[in-house]
């Protein structure tokens, strides 16, 4: 388990890299638009504004998401099965403290997870889902989340969301700028041009695109963390038919969950934005088709190994590349 935390950490990493670079030369080339000299000007705003979001993430970011939620914590005797559930999920993954548990009043069935480090997290699950649930299903899910946590995604998951949403707030200022100055933006004060025509269509574009690409870049990191989940809850649970029949259950409901949005939706076991009244089933915008990720579970028989669910992936997926890094085989 070790060796994937470690290569998960290098993919984070290299992918977070990727986001900022997007970030930098967007602010470059909105300030090049400007004014010529301000280009190093709009990368340093940007940044200013990345380390605001960051420290607002890193010292409210599981408060702000649990409050979204509307979800409320509960003690042993709220919910006996479910806190007992995570202790033993907690316990088999080695976790350094027992994760808070919350519950939100919710009739479609979903979970996450939050929390910058494994010393402190939580896991909130729906009621709809406590409702649904065998104690089997719902120790799948919870093993899924907690898996989450010791693989150390949540964090990834809110540094990549702030990158995603910097980028974005950057390219609605530079919008809302042309739009409220009629493009006199790239007029200097005295009211000579001083912006560059080329340099301004090249930050239009750049505007429109870079949102886009850090979000590709976030939903298909988000993907391959729930196929890593779903190999360490198995591996958790020792029972890998668990999570599957919770994923079957979860994907034929047509609840819908209220208190779900966009900035949220990749943190769930399961996307919950949807047409409403209409099943879950395979939205993959954030997540992995549910079908193809309940076939390679059962796909893994009686194995509970990464290697068998690495052999069920590709068996599944018609792909001759593995989810599981190799140094995590050897493991």
């Amino acid at each position: 388990m070790w060796e994937l935390i470690r290569k998960n950490r290098l993919k984070s990493m290299l992918l977070l890299a990727l986001m900022a670079v997007v970030l930098l030369l967007l602010g470059f080339v909105i300030g090049a638009a400007v004014d010529p000299e301000a280009g190093f000007a709009g990368m340093f705003l940007a940044l200013v504004i990345y380390f605001i979001l960051l420290i607002v993430a890193f010292s409210q970011g599981k408060k702000i998401m649990l409050r979204m939620s509307n979800a409320r914590e509960i003690g042993k005797a709220d919910h006996p099965q479910l806190y007992n559930i995570v202790e033993e999920m907690r316990l088999a993954a080695g976790l350094p403290a027992m994760p808070k548990v919350y519950i939100i009043d919710d009739p479609a069935p979903n979970a996450f997870a939050a929390g910058m480090n494994p010393s402190k997290s939580v896991v909130a699950v729906t009621s709809g889902l406590l409702n649904m649930m065998s104690r089997d299903e719902l120790q799948g899910v919870v093993a899924h989340e907690i898996s989450h946590i010791i693989n150390r995604d949540i964090r990834y998951m809110t540094l990549a969301t702030i990158m995603v949403g910097t980028v974005a707030i950057i390219s609605q200022m530079f919008f809302r700028s042309m739009l409220y100055s009629g493009g006199r933006m790239m007029a200097g004060s005295s009211g000579k041009k001083k912006g560059n025509p080329v340099m301004a269509i090249l930050a239009i574009a750049f505007a429109i695109l870079a949102p886009i690409a850090v979000q590709l870049l976030y939903f298909s990191v988000s993907r391959k963390r729930e196929y890593l989940a779903d190999a360490s809850a198995a591996r958790l649970t020792r029972y890998p038919e668990g999570l599957a029949s919770a994923l079957e259950k979860i994907a034929g409901s047509t609840q819908d969950l209220k208190v779900a949005d966009k900035s949220m939706a990749p943190m769930y076991i399961a996307n919950p934005l949807k047409p409403k009244g209409q099943r879950l089933r395979n939205l993959s915008s954030t997540h992995p088709p549910l079908d193809q990720r309940i076939r390679i579970l059962r796909g893994m028989g009686k194995s509970t190994s990464y290697a068998g669910y690495q052999q069920a992936y590709q068996s599944v997926t018609k792909s001759g590349k593995g989810i599981i890094p190799p140094s995590a085989l050897k493991g």
